[in-house]
């Protein structure tokens, strides 16, 4: 009776082993699951983030062509290009050497671009930045005009501002900007390159929100 009493109160060998079977087949579906979510998310993220990109391209894609458009018989005559969504003109086309003084056939260039940018920046509310730059070589001396390439590139970019709202393009959708030897398109080695350096850029940009109205 006694051995049949031990027998009887001893443990089920199988049952513990199962239980923890079935716990660690629940903990691994349970990961599974975790990391096919978290890779679903990344996924869905990845597809919102191309979809973005490729909308931006289209954007931009459109705004170039347009812009192409708009000018193209400036852009045929050579003088004027345009990469990037940015206009540049050459500034021995526009100046003089550290000069800031307009020549007569680059008034003439800007006059013809007048009327076409002012129906793109109106079909699309934006407005035109107008950059000078300038190569790295110093301020010739005896030019007392200017103290440096900044200097320059401001009052080149001031200028080319002026003569355009001269022709024609309203005030309000034009703003100068001035980079010196800053940003250059080629190497200040030789003289082509530094001339290539001496431009004047128009870009057109966003115009800034207007602030929120005050609540009364």
């Amino acid at each position: 009776m006694s051995q049949l009493e031990e027998r009887d109160d001893s443990p089920e060998p199988g049952a513990p082993v199962w239980a923890v079977f079935g716990d660690l087949m629940s903990g691994l579906l349970g990961a599974f699951v975790l990391i096919l979510m978290g890779v679903l998310l990344v996924q869905i993220d990845l597809t919102t983030s191309l979809q973005a990109e490729v909308e931006k391209r289209k954007v931009e894609e459109t705004r170039r062509m347009a812009l192409e458009k708009a000018l193209a018989i400036p852009l045929q005559s050579g003088r004027v290009t345009l990469n990037n969504g940015r206009i540049g003109i050459s500034g021995s086309v526009l100046f003089p050497l550290n000069s800031d003084q307009l020549r007569p056939e680059g008034r003439q260039l800007l006059k013809t671009l007048v009327q076409p940018l002012r129906v793109y920046l109106g079909e699309r509310d934006e407005m035109l930045m107008v950059s000078g730059f300038t190569d790295d070589s110093p301020i010739q001396d005896g030019n007392r005009r200017f103290s440096d390439n900044l200097e320059l590139s401001a009052q080149r970019a001031l200028t080319v501002t002026r003569a355009l709202i001269d022709e024609g393009m309203p005030s309000s959708l034009l703003f100068a900007a001035a980079f010196g030897a800053e940003q250059p398109v080629a190497a200040n080695t030789d003289e082509r390159g530094r001339s290539l350096n001496r431009r004047v850029e128009m870009a057109p940009v966003p115009k800034a929100s207007p602030p929120p109205s005050p609540r009364p």
